[in-house]
């Protein structure tokens, strides 16, 4: 069965990336079309101000069950869309992150029926990054984007609190090691979830920290929010319950 995402289906497995690879980067996309799995440590990707490095978990690393299969997308991604997980709540242990990235999965997989956790990555509060469906794979995270993106969940809940400086940083060490890779396109779009879906994702504080980051782009009225009734999404957020109407009652008769 098929991630089912705005009208979309995931069918097949044995679609390959167009992208021009040597033999490292086509053992690398051998490696994904079975566990998405990468390289242990992420090649150095000069960020602008310094070269970095950040720790790139691989799919066994944390546990995830295989993908029920596995659909590919063309070229590098045009876009980079950011969200928040708002539950599970934010981990700062790699084992917990761990869990966190299964917990996910088996929301995704077992109770919406969807090929495989929705997003690309995730992130945790460790500072670690973890592989998710990986590059050039179709998600299930942002209806009408599943199949140019890169979704990349900050596990926790960003909406009034800012996401530590190793998450951050590891975020951006990651698009720039896709961009590096070839992954993703050099002149890409950033996105919050909230600007292709009604949703408060990827939280309002978050939103307002990637708001400043290189590429990211304001989308015009026919690029923006899905009007889709009723879109399937990859996690639940809480939305604030609507004021009740006091039951208008007449009065009570007086106890005698």
């Amino acid at each position: 069965m098929g991630d089912k995402v705005s009208g979309s289906v995931s069918t097949s497995s044995t679609t390959s990336s167009a992208i021009p690879m040597d033999s490292e980067e086509q053992l690398e996309q051998q490696q994904l079309a079975t566990s998405c799995g990468y390289s242990q440590h992420m090649q150095q990707a000069n960020l602008g101000d310094g070269v970095a490095t950040a720790r790139l978990l691989s799919r066994s690393d944390w546990g995830a069950r295989l993908p029920k299969s596995v659909e590919h997308f063309q070229g590098p991604a045009p876009y980079v869309i950011i969200h928040h997980s708002y539950m599970p709540a934010v981990c700062y242990s790699t084992p917990e992150c761990m869990k966190s990235m299964r917990d996910m999965q088996d929301f995704h997989q077992l109770e919406r029926g969807w090929n495989d956790i929705g997003y690309s990555f995730g992130i945790g509060g460790d500072g670690m990054i973890y592989t998710g469906r990986g590059f050039n794979v179709i998600g299930a995270h942002a209806p009408k984007y599943n199949d140019k993106s890169v979704g990349i969940v900050l596990i926790g809940d960003w909406r009034t609190e800012l996401p530590p400086k190793q998450m951050l940083d590891a975020a951006k060490n990651l698009i720039a090691f896709g961009v590096f890779k070839g992954y993703i396109d050099p002149a890409y779009k950033l996105l919050g979830h909230r600007q292709v879906r009604d949703t408060e994702c990827p939280g309002g504080r978050l939103f307002a920290e990637i708001s400043s980051w290189p590429h990211f782009t304001h989308l015009n009225a026919t690029e923006g929010v899905s009007s889709t009734a009723a879109p399937v999404v990859p996690h639940v957020h809480a939305q604030a319950a609507a004021p009740q109407t006091p039951h208008q009652s007449p009065p009570a008769a007086p106890k005698v």
